[in-house]
């Protein structure tokens, strides 16, 4: 069972949301709240699993609460705003709702969630990685859970607070809001070697070395001097 918060200053829209979540056997209402502060008042009497939050909210808006919370439950946001979607996926909400919501869309953003609620309990780290096995693993992309092969991974570049992951089987890199080094810490370092502050490159991957470029089929990718003594020790000959 999943429990869940209901957060809107409408009463309208609590009442259809919690019509919707009745219809979902799994999940179980501890209490709807017109606030923020009721929502604080709440929590700090019991915690939930899962949050309906509503942005645009008088006084503490939902961003700001989401933001002070000590602990980061999974949260569906649910707003009339099209405009927050960006800041939903900066603050790693499962999915974003734009009011009306029907109940097939609602149902899929509660299942979504019902997943990254599994991964938490489990103890894995649902807000951009969950690590399931030394085979494979997920990130988190535009609110769903992408599934990586590790095998697949040629390399990965670091742009700020986002990584790029570049695949075997597609042009397109999977870009998920991560730092470098959560992510490699998930890997198996006798597979992988970091050989810039912005690249790691998957060894069996490399198809050559010259000067200070490493090359992955048909992308180059440059070696710095502080990790180039890591990139010899892993390969073994010298450049």
């Amino acid at each position: 069972m999943i429990k869940c918060l209901a957060v809107d200053d409408e009463v309208l829209s609590l009442d259809l949301l919690e019509d919707n979540i009745k219809r979902i056997p799994f999940l179980h209402l501890v209490q709807r709240c017109r606030n923020a502060y009721e929502a604080m008042d709440v929590l700090r009497r019991e915690p939930v699993d899962l949050i309906f939050l509503d942005i645009q909210m008088p006084g503490v808006t939902g961003t700001q609460f989401l933001q002070s919370l000590p602990y980061k439950p999974v949260v569906i946001f649910i707003t009339a705003f099209k405009k927050y979607a960006l800041e939903g996926f900066e603050l790693d909400v499962v999915d974003y709702l734009v009011k009306p919501v029907n109940f097939e869309r609602f149902l899929r953003a509660v299942n979504k969630a019902a997943d990254f609620c599994a991964l938490k309990k489990q103890g894995a780290p649902t807000a951009a990685v969950a690590q399931s096995n030394n085979d494979y693993f997920f990130v988190n992309v535009e609110y769903s859970l992408v599934k990586i092969a590790v095998q697949e991974i040629t390399h990965i570049e670091s742009l700020r607070d986002y990584i790029k992951i570049y695949l075997l089987q597609t042009d397109k890199p999977v870009m998920t809001k991560l730092p470098m080094k959560s992510l490699a810490d998930k890997l198996p370092p006798a597979r992988f070697v970091r050989i810039h502050k912005s690249f790691m490159v998957a060894i069996d991957k490399i198809s050559s070395i010259r000067k200070n470029r490493v090359y992955i089929g048909n992308h180059i990718i440059p070696i710095s001097d502080f990790y180039k003594e890591e990139l010899l020790k892993a390969i073994g000959p010298k450049l």
